[in-house]
């Protein structure tokens, strides 16, 4: 019997890698200036957008041609190349930068590529603050014993917050670096200290933490993964509800119970949001899953869903896009499927034609997802 298990295995992992269509990637002109024999990668929706993937190296031929063959399932998927690092990406000439490239995958086909030119050739500009003043950081270097790591730490305060007395529900945001502050995002932030100064909805807290730069597609992933190493999310989750509320709800005037607790996040910050609320049912009330990666988890995320969505009876509020690849859509509408067959869970699902995977598209649907919340409270 297990030599059948085996063969069948074997079989279906030969029959999905006869699926995959090949694509070459060759870039056919550089720019003039680059240092000598410098690596390039591309980095894309199809591997966590690794900036420096080795697996993504591209070859340079006798023939002087950069190329590179990856094997990839049918859809839709957005990429760009780099240099092995995001502040070597590239770029438009006069250093503007541009959108993702975006690749149709139908059949085996060779892609022409032309780089205009790499961003870290033109002087950065001073980056200007853009949080607002009830924006502050608790702390640069907060510990993460879970991990043995330090990361910062911002908060958001509502305006009335030291003009009162009053308790105010908390909202946890991953990928800090993004939620308040142009000058730390990589290609723009949430705004959702401008959406918070300005809504006549109910106010709340906002704590968002840094990811952890190379270690983030390790600490968004519960789950081990044969590319990316091992994951770290479940520790990262018990750093959030073991360490870093508790201290959240000593300090600040904080309404602790899970109605009033709610975590959110996109990409891997969507999948650990998730996660989150499946670990911790009674600790978080609202998760809100931005575009998440589920990709990266392969059918782990379903398979917890079904173990242990039965014990969800918060809300979850589902935001993804056409334009994000092939599968966000299907795997995101699986994830409400399963989590509805085995929970009461209030949930929502949205679905956006032309929605992208990048900050300016999830700061447009940041204040839905509030209002939504508002909206659902008891």
């Amino acid at each position: 019997m297990r030599k059948a298990t085996l063969s069948i295995s074997f079989l279906l992992w030969t029959v999905a890698l006869l699926a995959q269509t090949t694509v070459r990637l060759e870039i056919s002109s550089l720019p003039s200036y680059r240092p000598a024999g410098a690596a390039i990668y591309v980095a894309g929706s199809f591997n966590g957008w690794n900036p420096r993937d080795e697996k993504y190296k591209f070859q340079l031929k006798e023939s002087g041609i950069y190329s590179l063959d990856l094997k990839l399932d049918k859809g839709l998927y957005e990429y760009k190349i780099t240099r092995g690092s995001w502040d070597k990406v590239e770029c438009k000439k006069g250093g503007a930068g541009i959108e993702n490239r975006v690749l149709k995958v139908e059949s085996d086909v060779t892609v022409k590529l032309d780089i205009e030119e790499w961003a870290d050739r033109f002087p950065a500009k001073p980056r200007v603050s853009t949080a607002s003043r009830n924006v502050h950081i608790i702390d640069t270097a907060f510990l993460i014993p879970q991990l043995k790591r330090v990361r910062r730490i911002w908060i958001y305060l509502p305006e009335e917050y030291n003009s009162s007395t009053k308790s105010f529900p908390v909202m946890y945001m991953q990928d800090g670096q993004n939620i308040f502050d142009d000058a730390t995002s990589f290609s723009g932030e949430w705004g959702v200290d401008e959406f918070l100064d300005t809504t006549q909805a109910k106010k709340c807290i906002v704590v968002a933490i840094d990811h952890g730069g190379g270690k983030r597609l390790n600490e968004y992933n519960p789950y081990d993964n044969d590319r990316y190493g091992k994951g770290e999310g479940d520790r990262y989750v018990d750093f959030l509800v073991n360490t870093l509320k508790p201290f959240i709800d000593r300090r600040y005037r904080t309404l602790p119970k899970k109605e009033n607790t709610f975590i959110a996040g996109s990409s891997m910050g969507g999948l650990i949001s998730l996660y989150a609320i499946l670990k911790y049912p009674d600790v978080f009330g609202v998760s809100g899953v931005f575009s998440p990666a589920f990709w990266i988890s392969g059918t782990k995320i379903f398979d917890d869903i079904k173990s242990k969505g039965e014990k969800v009876k918060g809300r979850i509020y589902f935001y993804g896009g056409k334009l994000e690849g092939e599968t966000m859509v299907p795997d995101m509408l699986k994830a409400f499927d399963t989590m509805a067959a085995v929970s009461k869970a209030k949930m929502e699902t949205v679905i956006r034609d032309d929605g992208k995977h990048n900050e300016p598209t999830w700061r447009k649907e940041f204040p839905l997802f509030y209002k939504w919340i508002n909206l659902q409270t008891p």
